[in-house]
């Protein structure tokens, strides 16, 4: 299998394209050592999310790492940040700006389509059907695409991120009435510091299936590894210290759901 995939029963789908750690033999054995940790995964997002099976709503998660191929990038491999680092559709360097691959084994135009064809289509094609499916049955939904990131990369920002970081493609992903929903969930709180349309502003998942105007909303939320994990090898998960963010992300998750199966007001 591709991806895994759970078909739930309210108007809301999530997606965690980042969570996969499995890269095929022969791509493996070109990699550099650096690539073994496979440490820009969204690590343990399934686990801290686990109360969605629950909940009632479908989940579509990645088997395959984001070092064989970005399931969150435009398969034209445009930049989602003119002028800020980032890595691309097939990386060929880690988030501390490591080089991927041993010297001359980077994959060529072929490749890469290739890996387009066989591991970025089939996820993008399952994401598309199920938001089809729950639009027809409900007549609008949610898209929610969960990440997480160490807390500090200098690579792409000074200092420590925000532990919770919102992104709409600046309104355009979603309605705002869904934004303030779940946004006023986290402004409640002051335990979490929170970001909206900050560094992170939505990949391509976002910003390509977010159509309000076609009632399909979403909205991105990225957050900092250390609100639930350990940041350093072996990237282990704590419970203990999920337990503690993990009523927010569930009421968040709720709030969205309740928005959409109400009014939907813009």
């Amino acid at each position: 299998m591709e991806f895994r995939f759970k078909a739930g029963r309210l108007p809301m789908l999530v997606s965690m394209p980042h969570v996969g750690t499995d890269i095929p033999d022969e791509v493996a054995a070109r990699l550099a050592p650096c690539a073994q940790a496979r440490a820009d995964t969204d690590w343990h997002l399934p686990e801290l999310y686990g109360f969605l099976e629950e909940m009632g709503v479908s989940v579509l998660s990645a088997r395959w790492s984001r070092y064989l191929i970005d399931l969150n990038r435009p398969p034209e491999n445009t930049n989602l940040y003119p002028g800020m680092s980032t890595t691309g559709l097939c990386p060929v360097d880690t988030f501390g700006d490591e080089k991927l691959y041993l010297e001359g084994q980077e994959p060529d135009e072929a490749e890469v389509r290739h890996r387009l064809d066989r591991y970025w289509t089939p996820y993008h094609h399952q994401l598309r059907t199920e938001l089809d499916r729950l639009k027809r049955e409900f007549g609008r939904v949610v898209l929610w695409d969960a990440h997480s990131i160490a807390s500090r990369v200098p690579r792409f920002f000074e200092g420590k991120l925000p532990d919770l970081n919102f992104g709409t493609a600046e309104g355009k992903s979603c309605a705002q009435g869904l934004e303030d929903a779940v946004v006023g969930i986290a402004r409640a709180q002051d335990r979490f510091s929170i970001a909206v349309n900050g560094r992170f502003k939505g990949g391509h998942i976002t910003r390509h299936y977010g159509q309000p105007r076609q009632d399909v909303h979403a909205i991105q939320l990225e957050m900092c590894q250390c609100l639930y994990m350990n940041e350093a090898p072996p990237f282990e998960y704590r419970p203990d210290v999920a337990a503690e963010v993990q009523p927010l992300l569930r009421a968040m998750i709720g709030g969205a759901v309740e928005w959409v199966q109400g009014s939907g007001r813009p």
